[in-house]
């Protein structure tokens, strides 16, 4: 199957996507403002200029609630679900028709190159010379044996694996082992993807069930906790619809692992919690933690290629948006101590912001294992 064009070209501010698939972000007012000035802590490369960037990709028809247009409110659930059940059908079948002729194609031995018509007329429209950035996130790549021996220097520094329980460990190391099995070195996207999509559960858990015991009358002290861990999972959130716009949903099975795992997952920290609270927290500890390695490594491993491509703009929009409540909200250690503002032109600026925001939810879950402490977000006084 021919794929479809999505360059961007280097000298124009709207974006070249895909004539095929298309998502828009619009960039916040104060973005625009700050387009000619040069921030502290910017990475200094060169990028194509412009504040929206779009590569292509788009995970459906679904929409985002940064487009303007089209209600909020969705339709009842059995409209719902025979739309999506169409859709992931339909999606099914390209995916086994395009495996078939991956196949045939490979027996043939026959190779076919990118179409030189195609770049001619992407150049003619644009009068530029148009990168296509699809293209070149595939040379990103992540070693999993250097996510692990990142993890394993951790471990060698004290005794921070021996003080988890056996109850979370166990499921932990055999998700790992899982990751570093399903998805191989030339994906990292697509894991990162698969790994935001669950991310986000056990926040949704922990809010479901403060809410439950709030409602039973068991527990009330840990209400303003709900707030803290909502603005955790708005930025689970942000960090997948930046995976998305990469293309980490892209193909039908990703799809299917990620969103089935999660709905698992979620069940799963809701009885963990039922068990013990402090469970629940320490195994989103040992998560956010692999998190914190797995970007880190992936960072350092292609930093030079991160630089030269542009943030997403839905990355712009979260992370220089004019109100940053909720990113505030969730980084509990830093009270006191100074708000982080993140200045996003490329993936390495993006990426490298993710891996940080995964190390303020680590901070946060280690607070919320100490019973003698209330946590508190960095707008409580």
């Amino acid at each position: 199957r021919a794929r479809a064009s999505a360059s961007t070209c280097a000298a124009r501010p709207a974006p070249c996507t895909s004539t095929s698939r298309r998502r828009s972000f619009r960039a916040p007012r104060a973005q625009a403002e700050r387009s000619d000035e040069k921030q502290e802590g910017s990475s200094p490369t060169s990028v194509p200029e412009g504040e929206n960037c779009d590569y292509g990709f788009t995970a459906g028809t679904t929409g985002l609630y940064t487009d303007r247009d089209g209600p909020s409110t969705p339709r009842n659930v059995v409209k719902l679900a025979v739309a999506n059940f169409q859709k992931e059908l339909r999606a099914l079948r390209e995916w086994q028709d395009s495996r078939e002729e991956l196949e045939q194609t490979q027996d043939s031995g026959f190779s076919e190159e990118p179409s030189a018509v195609d770049d001619l007329a992407g150049s003619l429209e644009d009068e530029e010379l148009c990168i296509n950035f699809q293209d070149e996130l595939k040379k990103l790549t992540i070693d999993a044996d250097a996510v692990y021996a990142r993890e394993l220097d951790r471990h060698k520094d004290g005794d921070y694996m021996k003080k988890k329980s056996w109850v979370i460990k166990v499921p932990y190391l055999v998700l790992c082992w899982l990751l570093d099995r399903v998805y191989s070195k030339e994906r990292p996207i697509q894991r990162f993807w698969f790994l935001e999509t669950v991310a986000r559960m056990p926040y949704f858990s922990y809010i479901s069930m403060l809410h439950l015991y709030e409602t039973l009358g068991w527990w009330r002290r840990g209400a303003a906790v709900k707030k803290v861990h909502f603005a955790e999972e708005w930025n689970e959130f942000h960090h997948l619809l930046i995976m998305e716009s990469l293309g980490g949903d892209d193909q039908w099975i990703d799809r299917f692992a990620g969103y089935h795992s999660a709905v698992l997952y979620y069940w799963v920290l809701n009885l963990l919690w039922l068990a013990s609270p402090v469970l629940a927290y320490q195994f989103s500890e040992l998560l956010e933690t692999h998190a914190v390695d797995t970007y880190g490594q992936f960072v350092d491993e292609n930093e030079d290629l991160l630089k030269t491509l542009p943030a997403p703009a839905i990355a712009r929009q979260y992370y220089q948006n004019e109100d940053l409540y909720m990113f505030d909200e969730f980084q509990t250690s830093r009270a006191g101590k100074g708000r982080r503002r993140p200045e996003i032109n490329t993936l390495y600026d993006t990426f490298s912001n993710i891996r940080d925001d995964e190390l303020e939810h680590v901070k946060t879950m280690v607070a919320c294992q100490n019973t003698h402490v209330a946590v508190r977000s960095p707008h409580q006084r």
